[in-house]
């Protein structure tokens, strides 16, 4: 029997147009591990919630849910709120409580269990997770990947049987993203935990599931074992197939037959079957000079008073035209980095120079209005009317924009962002990626010269990234410089003409995209990890594919 299954499962929104699910059927038996994934709006987060009653969106809704045989509707509460685990996109959006040893009891507290056994489930779930060393810390003062990982061990202390996760590393860089997609590999091994969760980055979780579901516009397109998800995107659609593991891509463009490898050790595995002796890209180094729009020298800035100094001596420098990169840790401070360069934030030492002039020297109309704009890392604090449309159209009014021009303006922006049916939707109803859409719409309303960028990928699929990508460029071109703080390094690869590692409050490397990539082992591409020490440089997939192809395979 399915420990969880839906039947025929049709879910609209109330002002929504058309169904946000569509005769959804699937089961999960105990034990399994499945990925959900599919383009940004498809319907993954709408289905997780429908499968955690307690958090159920509003709506019309048919067919059948049922936990272990019984519907949802007849399962008790305490069950059904212990059993099934639920864990968002946003780390911030599930903590409740000031200090993280009140946030791991504050689940068993609310279920009424003894303080005796209260205290032995927080203290085996601290060790378990690793959080003895900050279990006395106050919440807020956690970085992105601990939150996370405290968001986890809360969920678990109530030992569910079924864990729900919402593209949960998506706010997390590189490091704690493998950090933490290894704890939920142990999860599901050690405990049996059956897993459904939604992702956009495959590249190490697919070799941990032994599902795929891939949903699109609302409906399952395809169910079945991780091996053969390439295969049906490359054939069904395309623009998703740029978001596959990297081992995957490279068996696609390679033309290879044989089982799929899934992992960077597979993928190294192939290339062994190509000779080696060009072993280079060719390249025109990317040359940084011109005008510095950006010029950040010597800046130190710290919250409080006493507290401790976030940015140390922090230095960067950006130039007209370029779009730059900046990679680093959660918590390392490059998001205090890019408040500092848009004047949110004040550096208490050093200095901070847009366009030549002072910062301090450029007044708050003149910054806002044409120079420099930032989208957030979180995307709803951009938006404050009940619409998108009108958020868009407060854009305007801000550059001066009325009546007629003010429509074309907001026209032409959903039209190049391909969103305009969000436009009459409330902000806070979307989803994570269509949020990042719309804001992304708002701020490149104010037509900055310098765009500073904070996760734009975040919660995006594949396809889209591309379209951003090609519009990133398109701005470059016409002139707009862009500064962009990301946690993707395959989009940084391709987008990117300088790329930055952010360490210990200042940039610690510097320089063109090819060459940072090409010496880190962790702050790179798959890509790049799959072809060291067989060729040099190169950082994408494409790349790697045509060195392969150049070279021609081994004789046997």
């Amino acid at each position: 029997m399915e420990l969880l299954q839906i039947e025929n499962l049709t879910f609209s929104y109330p002002d929504g147009e058309k169904p946000a699910l569509r005769d959804v059927s699937f089961g999960l038996p105990e034990g399994s591990f499945t990925i959900l994934c599919g383009p940004s709006g498809c319907g993954k987060s709408t289905l997780l919630k429908l499968l955690k009653k307690e958090i159920s969106p509003y709506g019309q809704l048919s067919g059948e849910r049922l936990y272990q045989g019984k519907r949802y509707e007849d399962t008790d509460a305490r069950v059904s709120g212990s059993q099934i685990g639920y864990l968002a996109q946003d780390p911030d959006s599930q903590i409740v409580m000031d200090a993280v040893w009140q946030e791991l009891a504050f689940a068993p507290e609310n279920l009424g269990m003894k303080k005796e056994a209260i205290r032995a489930r927080v203290a085996e779930m601290a060790a378990y997770f690793g959080i003895e060393s900050w279990f006395h810390k106050k919440t807020t003062e956690l970085s992105g990947g601990q939150k996370q990982l405290l968001n986890l061990a809360s969920v678990m202390t109530l030992e569910p049987k079924v864990l729900l996760l919402d593209e949960p590393t998506a706010q997390l860089d590189p490091i704690a993203a493998g950090d933490f997609f290894s704890m939920i590999g142990r999860l599901h091994r050690e405990l049996g935990v059956t897993i459904l969760i939604a992702e956009h980055r495959l590249e190490e979780i697919l070799p941990m599931a032994d599902r795929v579901l891939f949903l699109t516009e609302g409906t399952i397109g395809y169910d079945g074992t991780p091996d053969g998800i390439g295969t049906y995107l490359i054939n069904q659609n395309r623009g998703m197939a740029a978001g596959l593991p990297a081992s995957v891509r490279l068996y696609g463009l390679l033309n290879e037959s044989g089982p799929t490898p899934l992992s960077v050790a597979d993928g190294r595995r192939l290339i062994r079957h190509y000779k080696n002796a060009v072993r280079s890209v060719e390249e025109c180094p990317a040359v940084a000079d011109g005008n510095p729009v950006v010029l950040v020298q010597e800046a130190w800035f710290r919250y409080g008073r006493n507290g401790a100094d976030v940015l140390r001596d922090a230095c960067l420098t950006v130039y007209e035209g370029e779009h730059y990169c900046l990679l680093g840790g959660n918590g390392s401070g490059k998001t205090t980095l890019l408040s500092v360069i848009c004047g949110v934030l004040k550096a208490y030492a050093g200095s901070v120079k847009l366009f030549g002039k002072p910062i301090r020297s450029i007044r708050d109309g003149e910054r806002n209005r044409g120079t420099v704009a930032m989208l957030p890392q979180d995307p709803k604090t951009v938006f404050v009317r009940d619409t998108v449309r009108e958020d868009w159209e407060l854009a305007c009014k801000t550059m001066g924009l009325t009546g007629a021009e003010q429509d074309k303006a907001v026209a032409a922006m959903a039209e190049r962002l391909g969103i305009a049916e969000l436009l009459p939707r409330h902000p806070y109803d979307l989803s994570g990626g269509e949020q990042q859409k719309a804001a992304l719409g708002k701020v490149l309303l104010l037509h900055p010269r310098l765009l500073l960028l904070d996760e734009p990928t975040k919660g995006l699929d594949a396809a889209y990234k591309s379209g951003l990508k090609a519009l990133l460029r398109t701005l470059t071109e016409e002139g707009t410089t862009i500064l962009t703080v990301t946690h993707d390094a395959e989009f940084a690869a391709e987008c990117a003409d300088r790329a930055g590692l952010f360490f210990d409050g200042t940039v610690a490397v510097s320089g063109p995209v090819r060459e940072v990539f090409s010496q880190n082992a962790f702050y790179t591409t798959a890509a790049c990890r799959i072809a060291r020490g067989y060729y040099d440089n190169p950082i994408t997939c494409e790349e790697l594919a045509g060195l392969c192809i150049r070279n021609g395979r081994n004789e046997l």
